[in-house]
């Protein structure tokens, strides 16, 4: 066979590993939590939107706090790390990319909103 088929394939069983291991990693320390287990909890703890501002403008849950996921490493000491985290963001991949990185820097308690803000049916403020 030719050697660039090989070295395709090999690329791409590469990807599809590293793939499963974040999505296994992800499942170990983050919380994946149903709308009504998010709102049981979220008064509670860090409720943090790592959508970029104008998202966030555009309407966001209640009482969030805008760190995005673009400014997250330069805004740890925003976030405790002795209290729950719930992230969220327009549909879940963002916030769990969010926890992956503060797990990274000594968080524990992440949660992340199944579904993210596009599912949330819970009261919401939009800048006017």
């Amino acid at each position: 066979m030719d050697t660039n088929f090989w070295i395709l394939l090999g690329i791409l069983i590469v990807l599809i590993a590293f793939s499963l291991y974040r999505f296994l990693k992800a499942r170990k320390i983050v919380t994946t939590l149903s709308e009504e287990e998010f709102r049981q909890g979220y008064r509670k703890a860090q409720l943090i939107d790592v959508r970029e501002p104008k998202e966030f403008e555009g309407g966001h849950i209640l009482g969030a706090r805008n760190i995005p996921l673009s400014q997250m490493r330069n805004r740890l000491m925003e976030i405790r790390k002795d209290k729950p985290v719930y992230l969220y963001c327009q549909n879940s991949t963002r916030s769990t990319r969010a926890a992956l990185m503060l797990n990274k820097k000594g968080y524990q308690d992440l949660n992340v909103l199944q579904g993210g803000f596009k599912k949330w049916t819970g009261k919401i403020k939009k800048k006017k």
